[in-house]
């Protein structure tokens, strides 16, 4: 196997590529997971053997404002480093 120090620049710009990916799939894990503990923590009053109507509409209300507001936040950081 070739050392890190013999790849040629386009290798490099690749594999740069392939690790700023999988640290986005990580950064989006840790959000899900930090989204799931708040809506659960907001909207689940005693856990059950099922979930009733209010307690599943809120916490489908609870993660989609999640979704929208990082949706929003990623547009206008895009927004700002393409200006």
């Amino acid at each position: 196997m070739d050392s890190l120090a013999d790849m040629s620049a386009s290798e490099e710009a690749e594999l740069q590529r392939m690790i700023s990916v999988q640290q986005q799939k990580v950064q989006f894990h840790e959000q899900v997971h930090r989204f799931t503990d708040i809506c659960w923590d907001k909207c689940v009053d005693t856990p059950g053997s099922k979930l009733d109507y209010r307690t599943e509409t809120c916490l489908q209300s609870c993660a989609e404002r999640f979704i929208d507001t990082t949706l929003t936040i990623t547009n206008r950081m895009m927004q700002k480093g393409t200006h």
